[in-house]
């Protein structure tokens, strides 16, 4: 199954007289797993162990996790450190009667300092961190479904995508046959006109052309596209939960393949599929950026 990196979980889990409400947001990320951390400094001994849950569950992505605590009533259960407050507020009223400054809205600026909705007199309590650890959980697995819809849209698209680039590859073949003779026909008119045809030496004509059309012969490179398009499906059918990265390098294959069939192909119609077939690996390769 293909992963999106991109998703949204959301879970509702009652303690007590609380309801714990925990959020997770992903967004693709080209690193591993980039996560953001947002709850209640009262739990903060257990961010390591809920960072290390996080990873085996998600793996890759922009991931910011929420954590809110509500009490019956529905509001905010907000822990203020009435310390700390007032140690900010006694030194700042100081500085500004120093340097003359208004003091009518420190408590506004305080709010917004470190520390000030801690909790460090209130020790953790383990049950109410198994509720939230189990709100966070059902919060994951809801994003994991949110991802595994998302990656089924995008691996039915980028299939589709590869099937035309192998369709392309296939018009380009039957044409081949004729773009030789034209390029042939072409070259001996060329010398003929240039040095005239009773001066030509037809052994030694013969050769140069096959030399310079062995140069332009496109059958391996189109052999080894067929090739990656059908190890990029294999990939895409595979079980290995992670295939971004896998499916990125194959499609670097596929272009380094497309872009030599265009520089030694010189004839328009293969062109015109040349370009058509990068068209379809930029749309790819975009999706891939979404990718697990």
């Amino acid at each position: 199954m293909l992963y999106s990196m991109t998703g949204f979980g959301k879970a509702h889990v009652a303690f007590k007289n609380k309801t714990i409400i925990a959020e997770v947001r992903s967004l693709n990320s080209q690193k591993g797993l980039d996560l953001s951390l947002k709850f209640t400094t009262q739990f903060r001994e257990q961010e390591y162990n809920l960072r290390t849950l996080i990873q085996d569950k998600l793996q890759r992505g922009k991931v910011d996790v929420y954590v809110t605590i509500e009490k019956e009533d529905h509001t905010p259960e907000v822990l203020l450190n009435k310390r700390v407050i007032k140690a900010y507020y006694q030194e700042l009223r100081q500085i500004a009667d120093e340097v003359g400054a208004p003091s009518d809205n420190l408590i506004s600026t305080i709010l917004q300092l470190p520390e000030i909705a801690a909790s460090a007199a209130e020790e953790s309590d383990e049950e109410e961190w198994k509720a939230i650890e189990k709100a966070i959980m059902q919060a994951l697995d809801g994003l994991n479904g949110f991802r595994a819809d998302e990656g089924k849209i995008l691996a039915d698209d980028m299939l589709q995508r590869i099937a035309l680039i192998d369709q392309y590859a296939q018009e380009v073949r039957a044409m081949d046959k004729d773009r030789v003779a034209e390029i042939k026909s072409r070259l001996e008119t060329s010398v003929e006109a240039a040095i005239g045809k009773d001066k030509i030496d037809a052994n030694r004509l013969e050769q140069e052309l096959v030399y310079y059309i062995e140069k332009l012969d496109i059958t391996e490179e189109l052999t080894r596209l067929k090739a990656h398009c059908e190890y990029y499906r294999e990939v895409m059918a595979g079980k290995d939960d992670m295939k971004g990265r896998k499916l990125n390098f194959i499609g670097q294959e596929i272009g380094r393949e497309i872009n030599t069939l265009g520089s030694k192909a010189s004839h328009a119609p293969i062109q015109k599929l040349v370009v058509n077939m990068k068209d379809e690996l930029e749309k790819i390769k975009e999706q891939i950026n979404n990718i697990l």
